[in-house]
């Protein structure tokens, strides 16, 4: 086992596979280089150069090195079990959500903090890549267009399969998966044609979109309970800007030099970034206990729990006997199953009342939001002075966040979700009526844009923590997963909408999508689950308490 397998909590299958992949892939990434080089005083223009032997060789590495990297880091979990001496004790789950945050907390944070934005990095690049890319492969705005496309419909369709993968697999393999994926797609900075630059923005979509949920999954089950959903919330928040700073000034450092390849090539060093810190990025404990791999995720949980050893551990269980008895057996009481179990199972009515919120919301933010320029000119605002107030308006969203967390943490978790919910339907409904009675006021268009942006970004800062704390361990990561995917298929929707001109209808598009995202408050309302400051298995319990209730139909 290595040093970075001991710290997990988990081992690899087979490690020397798993560095040997990345050797391969990497060696592949570097052979494009010859083709860049070439292309250096022409400002690498690539565009119509044949592949040499050099770059086809590099290409047919790549997917060798993550074939052998994917079967190295795929845990041994079979062998694992006939090895270890099951001791059924989930007291020290108690232990590790009543500690306060200590180092072992905060450099989880940090790394994570890390991944997510340079996970977050990676479809932002794509605004600062599609111009370059439109005058070198010499195709139009809308053909160019097609690659923002394909990265929504990559993040849909990997927010899904990694959330799968993180439930079969563990969380931290399908963190480094991720990481692989970057280091794999970085020769897109290399590729002569615009068609190999889609298939490989669909494959980048894809790894970010899959890291998204997973990160919040392995967060959620590693905090301890009173700190977990405001470090949720805040993680979103900081990963998102530092990744959208991070994807900014990239561009302007490197794009004027190297041109916008230079963006694309970043994805092998910033996935090898992910790699380097995999000692820090542990196992979730709850997965492992799920898993019936009770010492590794006894050991893992004493690195989180203060205790320098397990006798001291064991000294704080006893003390806390009376008041914290044994956590439930987790998932004793629940089913196993995939997306079926979150669909129909007593997880139901959540999981379609956050699914109608993602397709609200990403409606709302790759539509409704991206239209707004155009219409609100139409309300009087002159050009300059919507892009002015556009600005102002995000840059008022940001200390909104703050109110967010503070909210989340301090009143309630799907209280604060549902009031932001009914305050971006509410904004909507005010656009609708500024456009019908034609109101021409400034103030009043300046109003409605704050909120709308404000209460939406509150939506998103909270959907995806939501979901990690309230599925069961073995579903945990396939339902955030599913949640994260049903905001980017919102937006590829209104992506769809939008050339289909249907924003054009300014008032009649504001009220149709605050129609979904009012539905969806009221359901949430009515089924959600309050997760603020509870333990992740006594949310379960109560889960349990409100199905029995009241059985989905």
């Amino acid at each position: 086992m290595t040093t970075a397998s001991k710290s997990s909590g988990i081992s690899f299958h087979h490690p020397i596979a798993f560095w040997l992949g990345c050797a391969l892939i990497t060696l592949g990434v570097f052979s494009h280089g010859p083709m860049l080089a070439m292309g250096a005083h022409m400002h690498y223009h690539l565009a119509g150069m044949p592949m040499d032997t050099t770059m086809l060789v590099g290409m047919a590495l790549i997917p060798l090195g993550l074939a052998l990297s994917i079967y190295g880091l795929m845990p041994r979990f079979a062998q694992m079990r006939e090895s270890m001496q099951s001791v059924h004790d989930h007291a020290w789950f108690h232990i590790a959500d009543r500690v306060p945050l200590n180092r072992e907390h905060w450099t989880l944070v940090i790394v994570l903090i890390v991944a997510l934005a340079i996970d977050v990095m990676k479809p932002a690049t794509l605004g600062f890549v599609i111009p370059g890319m439109t005058v070198e492969y010499e195709i139009t705005k809308q053909t160019a267009a097609k690659l923002a496309l394909w990265a929504l419909i990559g993040t849909t369709v990997g927010s899904v399969v990694w959330g799968r993968l993180g439930d079969l697999f563990g969380r931290r393999a399908a963190v480094l998966l991720s990481a692989l994926m970057f280091m794999a797609t970085a020769i897109c900075g290399a590729m002569p044609s615009f068609e190999w630059n889609l298939a490989m923005c669909f494959l980048m979509g894809a790894s970010a979109g899959g890291l998204l949920p997973i990160a919040f999954t392995l967060m959620a089950e590693a905090i301890p309970a009173a700190h977990r959903g405001w470090l949720l919330v805040a993680l979103g928040g900081v990963g998102t800007s530092a990744g959208y700073l991070a994807a900014a000034g990239a561009a302007a450092l490197l794009e004027p030099v190297f041109s916008w390849r230079s963006l694309w090539l970043l994805n092998l060093p910033t996935g090898a970034i992910i790699l380097l810190l995999n000692h820090w990025i542990p196992e979730s404990p709850r997965f492992l206990a799920s898993q019936g791999l009770e010492n590794e995720a006894r050991a893992v949980l004493l690195k989180f729990s203060g205790a320098h050893t397990a006798g001291e551990a064991r000294a704080a269980i006893e003390r806390d006997a009376d008041t914290a008895p044994g956590a439930p057996e987790i998932d004793a009481p629940l089913g196993r199953g995939g997306l079926r179990a979150l669909l129909r199972g007593r997880q139901a009515g959540i999981t379609w009342g956050l699914i109608v919120c993602g397709l609200g919301w990403g409606l709302a933010n790759f539509g409704f939001v991206l239209w707004l320029p155009v219409n609100l000119v139409q309300l009087g605002i002159d050009a300059k002075a919507t892009s002015t107030l556009l600005a102002g308006s995000a840059v008022l969203a940001l200390p909104g966040i703050g109110l967010v967390v503070w909210l989340y943490h301090r009143w309630s978790a799907v209280r604060t979700l549902v009031l932001f919910i009914a305050l971006s339907a509410l904004a909507l409904l005010v656009f609708c009526a500024l456009a019908t009675f034609e109101v021409r006021s400034a103030a009043a268009v300046t109003t409605a844009t704050v909120a709308l942006l404000v209460s939406t970004s509150g939506v998103i800062a909270m959907l995806i923590p939501y979901a990690a704390e309230i599925y069961p361990v073995h579903c945990r990561g396939t339902g955030a997963g599913l949640i994260a995917a049903s905001s980017k298929f919102g937006g590829i929707l209104g992506a769809g909408l939008g050339v289909a001109g249907f924003f054009e209808h300014f008032a009649l598009s504001a009220v149709l999508i605050a129609l979904p995202l009012a539905i969806s408050g009221g359901m949430l309302l009515r089924r959600g689950i309050e997760t603020r400051g509870i333990r992740l298995e006594d949310i379960q319990a109560r889960l349990a308490r409100s199905a029995a209730a009241s059985p989905p139909t």
